[in-house]
């Protein structure tokens, strides 16, 4: 019983409430009406009739409600939820009717615009307007509780987008000066004309839209990572002469920020590149190579944004940095400014960079080891063939064809990583002149083999290199032939002349006897073979005595000949090349290191 009771009475005090609000909410409605008949020329008793019936089905929401409400406890809140429902509605109503009339033009001059303004505050009605903030940007100064902020509230209240545009850089009257530093961590070469490092670049600069000395005076440095990275502007730099880079890090990108009370910015982050080192290859592998990374700026010329190397400190290598094939001999840093590549658009002008070299000297050691030692072995290998029977073709044969196939092998494991240059590199020389070595020492056994198997002998004017070379050069027959060339030449030196020659007869009357054993003066025809034979031959018909004067002591020395066998002649070169192709391959050595040390 007291459960009814107190049922009816909530159900009172809800109807009571629901009807006061509903007048209320008339009393504002009529105020509208007013307004708007007033504004649009309108008769009132149009819109009076409009709002009966609005009126009626308000007024009869109730009723129904009531009627049908059952005396139990959930109805309850159901007739609650629908008088809510009602009282949001008319409120709803009343606003949009406002806007609407804010809303109609001062002119009307036909009867059907009203109609479209009723039927368009119908519709509007039931789709809320956004809510406009009009202080959209306030004064951080006015704010007292900044020093409680954390870092990311605050540095997303100060990088607000209504106070800060991070596509921009910082206004200066100057061109943004940004200090740069770097330390490479780690260098290895990854090809014969590329390098790749791990490099931690440090970039300095000021912002002062990011000053908040005035602003939070007891917060020290904001720290952040990739977050406080996205919400400020950072200077974009590119390597010029990379193939490829990247920002390294294991969870995400290793970026650091850190932003000082006065709007000092350092911007750091490690990458690693890799790069470009245009290498002359001329004294390969005794080369010395200049190589350079240079960062430029990439979206501002030199009119907005200067690279400038740190004053104290601008860079650092690691102590224990080596690469495996170079050593790292000096180091420098440079700025310069890199030309334009387009005369108009965003990357016109000239554009600022700093530039790191460094020279690399390369590590002889393994080429020593793996290339010029083995060749060197494969060159005294071939000149043990001088030490094989020349007749001995197939051992002969058999290693000088290995050791030159065994050098071009060795060579061509060295070569093949190299790039294809038009010049000559030291390398290149040292392998064809060993191939030289290997292949003079296969023409000598060529040589002293043919010469083994000739049947006659080999006549010599004298036993020394010149004439054996000769010898063994030139035919028998020829040598015939040159012997009484010799002969004939030594003849007309000792003779005197007939007498048909009277005037050089008689200047050389006193020198010679000349004996007559014919009446008949005939000139003498040499058909002797040689020097003997003409002085014994009883047909000539002159016969010339030299008679000493005192000016010539003795008759002209007759020259001596003598012979070798093939096989003598053979292994006499053989002999001769044992200590020919060590001296000369010595001699080489000695030269080519002087030339690569000298120079």
């Amino acid at each position: 019983m007291i459960m009814q009771m107190t049922f009816s009475v909530k159900k009172c005090l809800v109807l009571c409430s629901a009807v006061v609000l509903f007048a209320a909410c008339e009393d504002i409605r009529q105020s509208d009406v007013a307004s708007t008949s007033s504004i649009m020329n309108i008769p009132s008793s149009t819109l009076s009739s409009q709002e009966t019936s609005i009126q009626k089905i308000k007024v009869t929401e109730p009723a129904e409600t009531h009627i049908s409400t059952p005396t139990s406890l959930p109805m309850t809140n159901q007739t609650i939820d629908i008088t809510e429902k009602t009282i949001a509605t008319t409120s709803i109503s009343s606003t949009t009717t406002a806007a609407t009339t804010s809303a109609i033009p001062s002119t009307t001059s036909t009867t059907s615009e009203p109609t479209t303004m009723l039927s368009t505050s119908t519709v509007t009605a039931d789709t809320p307007k956004p809510f406009i903030d009009d202080d959209k940007c306030p004064d951080m100064s006015l704010d007292p509780d900044l020093d409680i902020l954390t870092q990311d509230d605050f540095s997303s209240k100060l990088t607000d987008s209504c106070r800060y545009d991070r596509l921009t850089k910082p206004p200066s009257s100057l061109p943004l000066e940004v200090v740069f530093q770097f330390d490479m961590t780690h260098i290895e070469s990854a090809d014969h004309l590329q390098l790749k490092a791990h490099i931690i670049v440090q970039l300095f600069y000021t912002d002062r839209r990011l000053n908040y000395t005035k602003l939070s005076p007891t917060r020290s440095n904001i720290v952040g990572e990739i977050t406080l990275r996205e919400k400020i502007w950072v200077p974009h730099l590119i390597i010029m002469n990379e193939r490829e880079s990247g920002m390294m890090g294991l969870d995400g990108k290793d970026v650091l920020v850190q932003i000082s009370p006065n709007g000092n910015v350092i911007y750091s982050y490690r990458m690693s590149t890799m790069f470009y080192c245009w290498m002359n290859l001329q004294k390969f592998p005794f080369d010395h190579q200049i190589c350079e990374i240079t960062w430029v700026s990439w979206a501002y010329n030199v009119s907005n944004l200067v690279l400038q190397w740190e004053k104290n400190k601008p860079f650092q290598v690691a102590t224990n940095l080596h690469l495996t094939e170079f050593v790292l001999e000096e180091k420098w840093c440079e700025t310069s400014v890199v030309l334009p590549s387009f005369e108009r658009g965003g990357l016109a002008g000239n554009y600022s960079a700093v530039v790191f070299k460094f020279k690399l000297r390369r590590e002889v050691g393994y080429y020593i080891m793996d290339y010029f030692l083995p060749s060197i072995l494969l060159v005294m290998t071939s000149w043990v063939t001088f030490w094989l029977q020349a007749d001995a073709a197939a051992p002969r044969v058999t290693l000088g064809t290995a050791t030159m196939l065994s050098f071009i092998t060795l060579n061509g494991g060295l070569t093949k990583n190299l790039p294809k240059v038009s010049y000559i590199k030291a390398s290149e020389i040292w392998f064809l002149t060993c191939a030289s070595f290997i292949f003079f020492s296969l023409a000598e056994f060529a040589f002293v083999n043919v010469i083994w198997r000739r049947r006659k002998k080999v006549e010599l004017k004298k036993q020394n290199s010149k004439h054996i070379l000769k010898g063994a050069l030139t035919p028998s027959l020829a040598r015939k032939q040159l012997r009484k060339a010799e002969s004939m030449n030594t003849l007309y030196k000792t003779r005197s002349c007939s007498s048909l020659d009277k005037h050089v007869a008689n200047n050389i009357q006193s020198n010679y006897l000349t004996v007559h054993s014919f009446s008949t003066l005939t000139v003498p025809k040499i058909t002797a073979q040689s020097q003997d034979e003409l002085i014994e031959n009883d047909f000539d018909s002159v016969t010339t005595i030299p008679i000493p004067d005192g000016r010539h002591d003795s008759s002209p020395p007759t020259p001596t000949w003598t012979t070798m066998t093939p096989q003598e002649v053979a292994m006499w070169i053989d002999k001769k090349s044992r200590v020919v192709f060590p001296v000369s391959f010595l001699v080489f050595n000695l030269f080519y290191w002087s030339f690569l040390y000298a120079i």
